[in-house]
């Protein structure tokens, strides 16, 4: 049976199939004169273990940090249990598998939870996940959340309050970055002119320590206003991931979008982006964050923004 979908807008205007579409244009004003290349973003409201809006080997570029299992301060109650959480992640990494072109990459946040006293192997399972779906291991790199952090997460009191043996839970300031990729990448396809538009900042990359497999970022604290309820990670992630493993003018996909933060990122370097997330009154904080709400911003003008809502988003989840 087809699956029925409503699409809302800002700006109404009938496509060739007789569809309205949302898309919104922001008006700017551009710093250096150089030239900008428009970029088109769109955010469909529904689970990513489905992505039929979105055609095979089109993506050139995943970036996403699944919710935290469980996680009292992330999509709270939406899995029923582990197995659950990790039918969603199968599904998922099949279909991204599919949308993604030969030889490019996904990159995972994700880390191992506690919960109720039991920590959950996600990294391992979800590492084995990605892999049954066709992808290769290329890397892994351990992202370090300032020391200031373990103020927050409080494991450790554990111990002060029992002072006993078998009373100990460390607190935790990494997570992991799994980097996958899906067969061998064809350097020569990428034309030279747009090689050296998406060039990296080899000084950026020095100074930040990119080429190590430790990166220290400053976290997003859950109190944030436009991360309420939802544990966002920094743009400084996707950042270094959308410059390290796309291209100008090419689309990166985040299929559990959250506050939109990949899309923003991808936005700000000349990329198109593709954003799947569950709730629907995340769609104005998404539109606030990538710059559609007539913020001045130093973007194209003619970049475009669409949201599509499915009739069921929320149905079969796992």
């Amino acid at each position: 049976m087809e699956k029925k979908q409503k699409k809302v807008s800002y700006k109404k205007a009938k496509n060739t199939s007789g569809v309205i579409r949302e898309e919104t244009e922001l008006n700017y004003c551009v710093s250096h004169q150089t030239q900008i290349f428009p970029t088109h973003h769109k955010l469909i409201i529904g689970n990513c273990m489905s992505m039929e809006e979105i055609q095979s080997e089109s993506v050139h570029l995943m970036v996403t940090s699944p919710p935290y299992f469980n996680a009292p301060f992330d999509y709270k109650g939406i899995f029923k249990d582990y197995g659950q959480y990790l039918g969603v992640l199968t599904k998922a990494a099949k279909e991204i598998f599919r949308v993604l072109q030969q030889g490019r990459i996904a990159v995972l946040n994700i880390d191992d939870m506690l919960v109720n006293g039991e920590k959950f192997p996600i990294v391992a399972d979800a590492t084995r996940i990605f892999l049954e779906a066709g992808f290769r291991y290329r890397d892994r790199i351990i992202w370090k959340k300032p020391d200031g952090y373990i103020r927050i997460s409080r494991r450790s009191g554990v111990m002060l309050q029992n002072p006993y043996p078998m009373y100990f839970y460390p607190d935790n300031l990494l997570e992991s970055i799994i980097i996958f990729q899906k067969g061998r990448f064809d350097y020569k396809s990428i034309p030279q002119n747009v090689r050296e538009k998406s060039k990296v900042n080899i000084k950026e990359f020095s100074d930040r320590k990119w080429y190590m497999t430790l990166w220290e970022m400053t976290n997003v604290m859950p109190c944030a206003v436009l991360e309420k309820d939802i544990a966002a990670f920094p743009e400084e992630l996707p950042y270094r991931a959308i410059k390290l493993f796309s291209y100008k003018g090419e689309t990166v996909l985040d299929p559990f979008a959250g506050s939109g933060t990949t899309m923003k990122v991808a936005r700000d370097i000349g990329r198109n982006s593709i954003g799947i997330e569950l709730k629907e009154k995340l769609i104005p904080i998404i539109k606030k964050k990538l710059g559609f709400e007539g913020q001045m911003h130093l973007h194209n003008k003619s970049d475009t923004f669409e949201v599509v809502i499915r009739k069921e988003k929320y149905a079969h989840i796992g």
